[in-house]
């Protein structure tokens, strides 16, 4: 069953429930897409103006690029489930079984990677929500405040399920470099967003 053809309330229901997806990466890609839909509202709201006709363009151009990131990340909370599934089945295997360690990092490796894509996927849109909150309507920049403070906090979410991995990793020096990409993107992104959020108050 896809966890897209599920309403909120069932989506909610089933993560306050005793079942081991979705969970935080599943979570973290729902308000990620969330949060560059708002972006798109944002567009919506000024294409068409005359005050806003010298961007029209690039309103547009940002709204193709945040629908297709709205997209992928919605797909990643299938992608997150599918991922996380063999994992949870791997802990049960017997410590005295040969095969254990090898199957598990495989299910490591694969459990971390849809939250570490999730990550790059929110520093994209908040790249985006930060030309939406620069050029769209003044009347809907509220919205471009809500979207990347919600990518803000998906992509922290994200983080922390790339961590829970790749601490039980055996292959330290791949965990530590995933580990360096996915705090190099934190410290990017989420400065840019609480930038991009103290602005939007200011101009309020």
């Amino acid at each position: 069953m896809s966890l897209l053809n599920v309403s909120v309330t069932e989506f909610t229901n089933l993560l306050s429930s005793k079942t081991s997806v979705p969970g935080g990466g599943g979570a973290s890609a729902l308000v990620s897409s969330i949060g560059i839909a708002l972006g798109n509202m944002v567009g919506e709201f000024t294409v068409g103006k005359k005050t806003y006709a010298d961007v029209e363009e690039d309103i547009k151009t940002l709204m193709k690029k945040a629908k297709i990131l709205q997209e992928q990340l919605l797909e990643c909370i299938d992608e997150d489930a599918i991922a996380f599934e063999p994992l949870s089945k791997a802990y049960s295997i017997s410590k005295d079984d040969p095969k254990r360690d090898a199957i598990m990092e495989e299910c490591l490796k694969n459990a971390a990677s849809v939250p570490f894509k999730i990550v790059k996927l929110c520093g994209d849109a908040i790249d985006l929500q930060e030309e939406f909150a620069k050029k769209g309507s003044k009347i809907m920049i509220s919205d471009a405040a809500t979207g990347v403070a919600l990518l803000s906090g998906a992509m922290k979410g994200a983080a922390v399920n790339v961590k829970v991995n790749t601490r039980l990793m055996k292959d330290k020096e791949y965990a530590a470099k995933l580990d360096t990409e996915v705090e190099e993107l934190l410290d990017k992104y989420i400065d840019t967003a609480n930038i991009i959020y103290t602005e939007v108050i200011s101009r309020l």
